[in-house]
């Protein structure tokens, strides 16, 4: 008996029998799972870098992943690629689970041709996007390709247009989170910016629009990938990479732990979880941690991690715009998203990224069922002939019809300063935040005691004896009747003025009770938001 006739897989992978051809079919796979050449795993790992199905394994739980795609080729002609035409055509596409919760990924494998996109490998991608949509769970992209595939001209433009397309019309429906973990230069760039969160890793992700050699033929400035586009300039500067991290396995481990605080889609909630920290909780140390002087600085993530649960939080943006600081975290075990003002830098100031970011941050919840509590510290808006035209107008009503439009539970406590239109656009009570309080520190006024007596007193001031006495006793006077701690609550700007240390309790009854909160947003299409 032959071979073929045996059932042993003939070498294109088919046999005569059902057994011989269950038996090419394993071969196949085998050399789809396999990949190019041994020397070509090396190569990556080499790098720094893991392959795609390593990086696949990482991020979903063991033994979930489904692939989809798998024996892909592509079918394109000319410039050598009708002799190589490997499966799969360089990217992995698939479902799998995170904790047990569903999640779509696809995974470019820089091995071959250099994870550059292709027809193929375009449709594919739009394949699991499609699906990701579909069954309304996440979907998260692993980016390690070359661009597109110069071989397939335009057709690979297209298939960008493609995901570009895709990624818009997911936005708030899905959580999108795009992982970096090697170059993403051109217009492939635009696609994580499209999405939820980007993630980098130092020394081996970058991101740009035109490479080194490029800006150095028309501006002659010298510059690295990694000084262009690398994870701490996107993390620091630019504001485009939301974490980064200093290897791959920390990176993915955190894009798990991002997906247990976020919904599986705009319909549904972020999962709850099993609360041992006691709802009733209080923090003395938050009597102690925010000074009572309004000109003295302190790290309101100290004051974060005291009031939610197990003092556990992840911090959006962490390295960029440091005078807002963004988060999600739990309390009594339900997902929640903070705004806070960040004294420590800049006192506290709302500046041009400040609001972008703190306004993307209140969108995205807003987006996907997660409530958002404010605390509030701000002293105003950063004066300055580089904010006004760089357009702090423009980026401050950003944020301010950010919390305009949310329509998931608002709360705002107000730790301290709260000043001018700063203090009207941190979700005050005037554009709908739900809820309101204080703590007894709070100071609520159109600008600071100094500043408004110098204002309002000038006359007095300059006419007096001893101006600096007169100004120290007019200073006094504007604050006893317009700045103490119970003028807002009097007049129904603040709900209450609560105990510091009794925050984390009022805010988890507060939250529950707005648990069914049900707001309508006028008929429109969609809003003209500021650009």
């Amino acid at each position: 008996m032959s071979g073929r006739a045996g059932g042993v897989p003939a070498a294109d992978g088919v046999g005569v029998d059902a057994r011989g051809r269950v038996a090419g079919l394993g071969v196949l796979r085998g050399l789809a799972v396999a990949g190019p050449a041994a020397g070509s795993t090396g190569a990556q790992h080499a790098r720094g870098k893991l392959t795609a199905r390593e990086r696949i394994g990482l991020l979903l739980d063991e033994g979930s992943f489904c692939e989809v795609g798998q024996l892909r080729r592509h079918r394109a002609s000319g410039f050598g690629l009708e002799g190589k035409r490997p499966y799969t055509d360089g990217v992995v596409t698939g479902w799998g689970t995170v904790e047990g919760r569903q999640v779509f990924v696809y995974a470019h494998d820089f091995r071959i041709f250099g994870g550059a996109l292709g027809e193929a490998h375009a449709e594919k991608i739009h394949r699991v996007m499609d699906m990701a949509v579909a069954a309304g769970a996440p979907l998260v992209s692993l980016n390690d390709g070359a661009g597109a595939r110069i071989q397939e001209g335009v057709s690979a433009l297209a298939g960008y247009g493609g995901i570009f397309r895709r990624n818009t019309r997911a936005s708030g429906v899905i959580p999108q989170i795009s992982v970096m973990l090697g170059p993403c230069a051109g217009g492939a760039a635009y696609s994580p910016a499209l999405t939820d969160f980007v993630f980098m890793v130092r020394g081996t992700s970058q991101m740009f629009i035109t490479g080194p050699d490029v800006v150095r033929a028309v501006t002659g400035e010298e510059v690295t990938q990694e000084g262009l586009g690398g994870a701490d300039v996107h993390a620091g500067m630019s504001g485009v990479c939301h974490f980064a991290y200093d290897d791959e396995e920390t990176c993915l481990a955190e894009v798990r732990y991002l997906l247990s605080l976020l919904p599986q889609n705009n319909r549904s909630r972020p999962p709850e979880v099993v609360c041992t920290d006691p709802v009733g909780r209080r923090s003395e140390a938050l009597l102690d941690l925010v000074p009572v002087d309004g000109s003295r600085p302190y790290d309101v993530t100290a004051v974060i991690g005291e009031i939610v649960d197990d003092g556990e939080f992840l911090e959006v943006h962490e390295g960029w715009a440091g005078n807002v600081v963004c988060a999600l975290a739990r309390l009594d075990g339900r997902a929640v998203g903070i705004v806070a003002s960040q004294p420590q830098v800049l006192a506290g100031v709302l500046d041009m990224e400040a609001s972008q970011k703190a306004a993307g941050f209140v969108q995205l919840c807003d987006a996907f069922n997660v409530p958002i509590v404010t605390l509030v510290d701000v002293p105003g808006f950063l004066p300055g002939v580089d904010q006004e035209h760089g357009g702090i107008i423009r980026h401050g009503a950003k944020l301010l019809y950010a919390y305009c439009n949310a329509t998931v539970p608002r709360i705002q406590v107000i730790l301290r300063k709260a000043y001018g239109g700063a203090y009207i656009v941190m979700d005050s009570q005037s554009i709908g935040a739900d809820l309101t309080y204080a703590w007894p520190s709070n100071e609520i006024a159109v600008m600071g005691a100094e500043g408004a007596a110098g204002v309002i007193f000038r006359r007095q001031i300059a006419e007096a004896d001893d101006p600096v006495a007169m100004r120290e006793r007019m200073v006094k006077e504007y604050t006893a009747e317009l700045m103490h701690p119970y003028y807002a609550v009097e007049r129904g700007l603040v709900d209450d003025v609560i105990d510091p240390a009794a925050t984390r309790e009022v805010l988890i009854s507060s939250l529950a009770m707005l648990r069914t909160k049900h707001a309508d947003l006028p008929s429109r299409k969609h809003g003209n938001p500021p650009q």
